[in-house]
């Protein structure tokens, strides 16, 4: 059988192939990286093979998914030839499949993936699209690999860098760490500050997605006229709230843009 080959070791690879084994992958996975330590660690943790040398790795891959930073792409895929047919799957942020086709183009059938470190427990989220070159058997495939790991979506690539700067988990872990800071300034000890406020995300999050109530009719249910919660909310919104993070994810779409200049 032929393998699953990670070109790159780092941090997302890591992840995946966490939850990967958490979802009983059964294909064979195989990582390449020019670190020697990353691959002794991967190997250690996972139990799955390394191979240092990338042309071999190329070799083994039944499916190949492309896990280095987006700055880092054209180099490595202008030192790779296949000659056969391969599905080959990019997770690097902001590069458009046009250009993934230029640098590596036939037999190669190309997919772009973003999946999200929160797969390591496989409840993650990844977006998928892709190049129209890929038969429904490559889709399948793709799709299959990722399923294991949480919930597939299939957006139109115009989509890919506004999913991309909005589903990351680093919102979550930012506003949990912004508002149990500000609660400690209120008196609260850091571990009762963590707990409230990873309630007031985490436990309130998760009974809006398991329920059938719509998110308008909860917020305007906590937020009663004259209370603490819309004095909160008010106060929020008027110093900006809505516009602080519209300006984050710009600052993100932009980054994207520059990732793709870079390739």
């Amino acid at each position: 059988m032929k393998a699953t080959v990670f070109l790159g070791g780092g941090r997302i690879t890591s992840a995946l192939i966490a939850g990967l084994r958490l979802g009983k992958y059964s294909r064979p996975i195989v990582v390449h990286d020019r670190n020697p330590a990353k691959l002794r660690e991967l190997k250690r943790h996972y139990g799955i093979a390394v191979e240092p040398n990338l042309h071999q790795a190329v070799g083994q891959a039944g499916l190949l998914i492309v896990a280095v930073r987006p700055d880092s792409v054209s180099k490595l895929l202008q030192q790779i030839k296949i000659n056969r047919p391969l599905t080959v799957v990019s997770l690097a942020a902001g590069i458009p499949l046009l250009r993934l086709r230029a640098l590596l183009g036939a037999p190669v059938r190309w997919a772009r993936v973003m999946p999200s470190p929160v797969s390591r427990s496989a409840r993650g989220l990844t977006a998928v699209t892709f190049h129209r070159t890929c038969s429904p058997a490559a889709k399948r495939e793709v799709r299959s690999l990722f399923e294991k790991i949480g919930t597939v979506l299939e957006i139109p690539e115009s989509q890919f860098d506004a999913f991309t700067v909005t589903y990351s988990s680093s919102h979550g872990y930012h506003a949990l760490a912004a508002l149990a800071a500000s609660a400690q300034q209120l008196g609260l000890s850091r571990k009762t500050a963590l707990t409230a406020a990873a309630h007031a995300f985490a436990d309130g999050i998760l009974f809006w997605r398991e329920g059938k109530i719509p998110l308008d009719r909860l917020l305007h249910e906590a937020t009663t006229p004259g209370g603490i919660a819309a004095a909160v909310m008010n106060a929020m919104e008027s110093s900006g709230y809505e516009r602080i993070i519209e300006q984050g994810l710009r600052a993100g779409m932009a980054q994207a843009r520059k990732n793709a200049k870079s390739a």
